[in-house]
This record gives C-alpha cells, structure tokens and sequence, in this order.
C-alpha cells in the first residue's frame, strides 16, 4: 500500500526544505522526499544539488525588485531560523559591489542604486579613492566605484540552512523521506510519487528539483530550464593571507569586459578544517540535456581553463593571494528565459513547481520556499508576491 499524504515536496534543498518548513506551520500530513548528499561523488549514480557548499553571498543590492524583495524577506527571517534550530548559518560581514560608473539608466548598478533608494535600504557609495582607502585587501582599477551594503548583508552557509530548514520542518510534523524520487505521475484525483524504496500519493506536489527537474519524469512536460556548468576556484589561506582578508565583505567586481566580472567570498572555514577564500565568474556557456552529463559534471573538479581564467583575475585583484594553494570544484546554475524563478503550476492542478535560481537565489531561498508552500495551500500566488512574474514557462 502506497503511503498518503496531503503534500509532498520533491527535494531537499534550499528551496525544498525551506517550503516543507512553511508547510509545517500551517498544515499536517507533509512529506519531504529527496536524498542527502553523498558521501562519495565518484560512486554516486543518483542526483547531487548546488548548496553543497559552506558559503553563498547574501544581499539585498539588486537591479530586479522582485529578487531584493525576496532576498530581504528572506534575511529578515535568517535569525529566527537560527535561533529556532539552533544551527547558525549566517555572517554579517557586509556586501561590496564594485564597478565603473553606470553609463546608462540601463546599466546594472544604476538600476540596483534605484531598486535600493526605493526599498529604503542603506547602501554608501564608495568614490575610487574612498574605494582603495576602506578596502586595502584589493587592488582595484582606479576608475571602479563602490555600493557597500555595511548591514542586512554578507554571507550564508548553504549546507547548514538547508540542515536547520530541514530540522524544523520535521520537528513541526514534516515527514522526511531520504530517496530520490523517479517518477511523478497525476492519476486523477491524486498524484503517485515513486521512489526505489516504494510509492507515495500526495494531494499535490511541489517539485523543487532544481538543475534537476527535468530529469527522472518529474513533471508533465518539460521546464525551459538551462542546467549550466560553473566552475568555483578555492584559495587556501595561511595565517598572513588570514590577517590581510579576514575583514573583507563578501564582493561582486564588475570590470570593463564582462567577461571578468567575479564574485568572492570571504574566508570561510570548510568540513577539512581550512580556510578558504572562494571565487567564481558566470561566463561559462552551453548546458546539460542528459541525467548522465550533469553527474558526470558534479563528479570533476570544473573546468581547467575557467579555473586557471580565475585565479588569474584573482591574483589581479587580490595580490595578496600569490603563493596560496588553489582548489578547484563543479557546480550546476539553473536559468530561465524569463530571469525569474518559476513559482507556479504545471498543465496538472495538482503539479507545482519551484525552479530557476538563476545563479543568485540561495539568499533567497526561504522566501521563495514560502511561496512554495502558499502554491500547495493556496493554489497560486498574489501580485504582492509577484505570481504573475513567475509563471513557469514550458518547452
């Protein structure tokens, strides 16, 4: 006999076990299916996610209102989450954008700086000499100006929201089912979740897959989902590296050619007790069609030539970096056509789905999560929760 509940979620990610946590609030007979991560990637067969990882940038500085809407929602909450499980996961470090002076109304950060001065939140700008005098850690170009984010800002330890959603989810009556689920299928009156381990029915579904749903007949047709590769390069700090960059905010660097613009993460200690500084880009193209081809992926270290294209743009920007031991590993974005997430249903009443972080929603992780669990509760979303913006579209 299949087990029921009243929802299920599929995966246990950022997104995932954020809206099983919401669930858990507001309604019983809740399971959240998906696998842990494993232990040995080079064995595993099954499915991995991108939060496996102690370190994501957090802020509210965007040129798109909905995702400083939803990045602000979700830090207003970030203490309560710590304080309610127990786990931190989140430092307050700050958040420094850096650039030339926007040309255009166009240009990201003239955008970000108006999205800012409408939402009230506090953002200095930094002229290039301020830039170099409050920043000694880089080595900036002279022309480039700050947009430093001092609070509501810096960076967020993925693996362990995931741990602490997950944890109060179940404390509040979620069950949580640790399979990969292989097939989703609506029978009429009532959806058939299936597993290794055996079926489950639901009322509704959310499907909350991310590089992933596409794959294993999740859904009734397929996403206009881009699962595209990033490779992120690791810097292993000494106690001189430490005394130079344990201040700095986490940073995004937009330069002249957009192909060099970087993102860094500040120190963070990792699972193998050393400090890292991590850095990565977004210019890598093209994208997986294949369940074979994203595991494959997840099971190297990135690629070669944009990890050496980083550490150099590193060195450049941080000279103090010379002579640190560099790391490399693999990571899957998730981009729709639209820029937005997708938050909404299928071709089935009974199937939603939660997709498309678009390389920066893991800060926003426990907003789009609610709106998630309002989907399977509500049956869709308000315009105050910008649901007409996040229509999943469908190939």
């Amino acid at each position: 006999m299949a087990e029921s509940f009243r929802y299920i979620v599929i995966g246990g990610g950022m997104f995932g076990a954020a809206a099983a946590r919401h669930l858990s609030k507001s309604t019983e007979g809740v399971a959240l299916v998906g696998p842990a991560e494993p232990l040995d990637y080079q064995s595993h067969d099954g499915v991995f996610a991108s939060h496996y990882d102690e370190a994501r940038i957090t802020r509210r500085f965007d040129a798109d209102a909905l995702w400083a809407s939803f990045a602000s929602r979700s830090l207003d909450r970030y203490r309560q989450i710590e304080d309610e499980s127990g786990i931190g996961f989140y430092s307050e470090v700050g958040c420094l954008f850096v650039g030339p002076q926007p040309r255009s109304e166009a240009d990201y950060l003239h955008r970000a700086s108006a999205v800012a001065l409408s939402m009230a939140f506090p953002v200095e700008t930094l002229p290039p000499t301020q830039l170099a005098n409050r920043f000694p850690q880089f080595d900036f170009p002279s022309h480039v100006s700050g947009y430093h984010e001092e609070t509501k800002a810096g960076h967020i330890n993925p693996r362990a929201l995931v741990r602490a959603q997950t944890l109060l989810a179940t404390r509040g009556g979620v069950r949580h089912i640790a399979q990969m689920v292989t097939s989703v299928r609506d029978e009429g009156d009532r959806v058939r979740v299936e597993t290794a381990d055996g079926d489950y029915l639901a009322e509704r579904v959310l499907v909350a897959a991310g590089a992933f749903s596409n794959f294993q007949t999740l859904l009734p047709r397929a996403l206009a989902l881009r699962a595209a590769p990033r490779t992120v390069v690791f810097f292993e700090l000494g106690e001189a590296e430490m005394a130079t960059f344990s201040t700095m905010p986490s940073t995004i660097v937009f330069t002249d050619r957009e192909e060099d613009h970087v993102y860094i993460l500040p120190p963070v200690r990792y699972p193998d007790g050393k400090v890292y500084l991590k850095l990565g880009g977004d210019i890598e193209a093209g994208g997986f069609d294949r369940l074979e081809d994203v595991q494959a992926w997840f099971r190297t270290s990135g690629d070669a030539a944009e990890r050496q294209r980083l550490i150099d743009i590193a060195l450049q920007l941080m000279p103090g970096l010379a002579g640190c031991l560099t790391s490399s590993a693999a990571c899957v974005a998730s981009f729709t056509p639209t820029a937005r997430p997708y938050a909404g249903y299928t071709e089935s009443p009974r199937i939603a789905v939660l997709a498309g972080g678009n390389f920066v929603a893991a800060k926003s992780s426990d907003e789009i999560g609610r709106l998630g669990s309002l989907l399977l509760l509500q049956g869709g979303l308000g315009a105050g929760d910008f649901g007409h913006q996040m229509a999943p579209v469908f190939q």
